[in-house]
């Protein structure tokens, strides 16, 4: 178990291992190639229509790993998973791509896409326009952009490359001051973390307190902490359109059966200690 003050650094510590690997990785493969393979792919599936439809929309999260829990699921097939999500109405699918911290590859996200037919977000901490070229490669539908990380050029650039290569980001913050942010780069599909990505707490109360600064013509995605129904009926009443929920639904054997009882299928289904 890591320590507060090592947890409290943890961002910092992925952005740099991340800076190191896409350097690698651009060396490997230059934009001219990674352009032209993104645009060999077929278009992105619709991410912000889904998000839209009437109901509670979940956008189910396949992860292997993470700081704040560790080893979540010893047994990761991804490829399987996916398929049993979908069946249980998940909006969209989001996978893990992050190899250091979280035990992801884009190799992950392929194989998900490959399987499924809805819309699915590369989960990863991008830091270079060359990745979002590398998520349209991999046949990413769309790819989540961290406010917290990113200067307000930088995010303002990807927003738009994202646009122009018909992957809509989900762009996430945690504070008004990052959502001011979001907002001045244009992002059409914003996320509330509940979670602090520098210390791991989780505070649901983070979303209700920033949902009404959200402008009327974005999506309001709130994302961890979720664990009941309730919590989902809450947030949508509101003003939430959509609700990504990760942790929670990997630690079960079979996660349609957590998914199915947040949308109300069947009865509330509630793990002790397993929010994320």
């Amino acid at each position: 178990m890591e320590s507060h003050s090592q947890r409290k650094n943890i961002l910092d510590r992925i952005v740099e291992a991340r800076r190191e690997s896409v350097a690698h990785r651009k060396r490997v493969l230059p934009n001219v190639a990674l352009k032209i393979a993104a645009r060999k792919v077929d278009p992105a599936r619709d991410f912000p229509g889904t998000l839209v439809r009437d109901g509670l929309n979940v956008i189910a999260e396949l992860k292997k790993a993470s700081p704040s829990r560790g080893l979540i699921r010893p047994e990761y097939r991804p490829a399987e998973l996916a398929p049993l999500l979908e069946a249980a109405g998940a909006a969209a699918l989001s996978v893990l791509t992050e190899e250091d911290f979280f035990s992801g590859s884009l190799g992950d996200m392929k194989a998900v896409h490959a399987v499924t037919q809805i819309p699915v977000l590369r989960k990863d901490f991008i830091i270079d326009p060359w990745q979002v070229w590398e998520s349209r490669a991999a046949g990413a539908d769309s790819f989540l952009l961290i406010t917290a990380i990113l200067t307000d050029e930088a995010l303002g650039e990807m927003v738009e490359l994202g646009r122009s290569l018909g992957m809509e980001p989900l762009v996430e913050v945690h504070s008004r001051e990052e959502l001011d942010r979001a907002v001045a780069a244009r992002a059409r599909i914003i996320g509330v973390n509940n979670r602090d990505l520098r210390n791991f707490e989780v505070q649901l109360d983070t979303s209700l307190d920033l949902v009404h600064a959200i402008p009327e013509d974005c999506l309001a995605v709130s994302e961890s902490g979720l664990s009941t129904h309730e919590d989902l009926a809450r947030m949508r009443r509101a003003g939430f359109d959509a609700f990504l929920i990760g942790e929670y639904l990997m630690k079960e054997a079979d996660p349609s059966v957590p998914l199915r009882g947040l949308l109300g299928q069947v009865g509330v289904h509630r793990m002790s200690d397993s929010r994320g």
